[in-house]
């Protein structure tokens, strides 16, 4: 029979602690007696971060139940992973000296997941595990998590699995300037011909280069929307192993630990391949200058939709602005189930029913989070609240 692990103590915080650690820009919240550290989930907040700041060293409890919205227990689940501690009364700040517990880290991220009664093993690789879960698969990645990832055994493949943001603009912008100045001055020299035929052809210049590239964006947002929605969106068969890993790989992943700031934009090792990929492609179906032209805008669009997702994930738009409509749209489409009625299926699934509407209209979003037992609940937020729900409220972006 396997012996359980002790139970760490619970650490004792006096108010004094609780006051200092605010006052050194920390967040921390009160529920009752339990302490909760928000610092790692501000600038996550889809609500911005002025909301928890304003309640940093206060007691939410008030918040948490109401009114103007009470909490689910699906709320309060997802609270419980910044926990951090207990506020000790005064004999108990007395007998435990203030540099006891200001020595020792706090570690409030990462702990929503029992490691011993998860449906996988978090301390090994992801990615060969997945594949086992068969018909739970689908339910067990759309329950999200606040912790890091790890998908390979190999050191070398791990590291080429994840990436900083800023990689995508070192690596990717200096080919698009190259990319383009090598189509304008080839357009230029007037050899470029389109509909060639015996007696017609259109002959493409370097003022047709601007049209190209914007051709190439339009493209390149289109061609997301359909991978989103079909490939990346699929509910791969129960019984087959490769296909359920092949989809983590490829997108389960985020939906799954959604804040893990390293796999937000595609790493420069696999995008070169399938960049490479279009760029065959583009070539074989195309004058030279004149697909490259459009291959280039695509790479371009490719950037800015990099960019732009992970802005949508860690940034905080004012409120009122498309930025902040579009990342309530985000933050819907990732915490509430894909298939739902109202999800939509990548940036460009947002941006055009934004333009298609004009504005975003809809008063409410529900957030499912994964509840004990594996079900999923949904944690519904007032859009139009200014207050907000403490846990977070697309809507209301500051």
């Amino acid at each position: 029979m396997r012996r359980l692990p002790a139970m760490p103590p619970v650490r004792r915080f006096t108010r004094a602690e609780v006051r200092q650690r605010c006052a050194g820009g920390a967040c921390l919240v009160l529920a009752g007696r339990r302490l909760y550290d928000l610092s790692p989930f501000v600038r996550l907040h889809p609500g911005g971060q002025q909301l928890l700041l304003e309640r940093a060293g206060t007691d939410v409890s008030a918040a948490l139940d109401g009114p103007p919205h009470r909490h689910s227990r699906n709320a309060r689940r997802w609270l419980e992973q910044y926990y951090v501690g207990e506020l000790g009364d005064a004999q108990v700040g007395a007998a435990a000296p203030a540099e006891v517990t200001r020595d020792r880290k706090m570690d409030p991220r990462c702990k929503t997941v029992d490691v011993d009664k998860d449906l996988v093993d978090w301390r090994k690789p992801l990615l060969w595990q997945v594949g086992h879960l068969g018909e739970k698969y689908d339910e067990w990645v759309h329950q999200p998590v606040d912790r890091p990832i790890r998908l390979f055994h190999s050191s070398i493949f791990e590291s080429l699995s994840k990436t900083a943001w800023y990689m995508v603009c070192v690596v990717w912008i200096p080919v698009v300037l190259y990319l383009s100045w090598n189509c304008y001055t080839a357009l230029g020299r007037g050899n470029t011909r389109l509909f060639s035929t015996f007696t017609y052809s259109i002959r493409i210049r370097e003022y047709w280069f601007p049209l190209l590239f914007l051709v190439g964006m339009f493209v390149w947002s289109f061609l997301e929307y359909l991978i989103h929605r079909f490939l990346f969106h699929m509910r791969p068969p129960a019984s087959n192993y490769y296909l359920i890993t092949l989809h983590f790989l490829l997108h389960g992943q985020h939906h799954k630990s959604p804040f893990d700031d390293s796999r937000l934009v595609f790493p420069p090792v696999p995008a070169s391949l399938v960049i490479g990929f279009f760029y065959v492609l583009v070539q074989a179906l195309f004058p030279e200058a004149f697909g490259l032209s459009i291959f280039t805008g695509g790479l371009f669009g490719y950037i800015v939709y990099d960019m732009m997702h992970y802005y949508l994930h860690y940034g905080s738009p004012k409120k009122g602005t498309y930025l902040c409509r579009l990342k309530a749209y985000h933050v819907k489409h990732h915490f509430e189930h894909q298939r739902a009625g109202n999800s939509v299926f990548g940036l460009l699934g947002c941006h055009w029913r934004m333009l298609g509407s004009g504005r975003y209209t809809a008063p409410y979003f529900s957030l499912t989070l994964a509840q004990p037992g594996g079900r999923q609940g949904h944690l519904d937020h007032n859009f139009h609240n200014p207050a907000g729900p403490l846990m977070g409220n697309s809507g209301c972006c500051h």
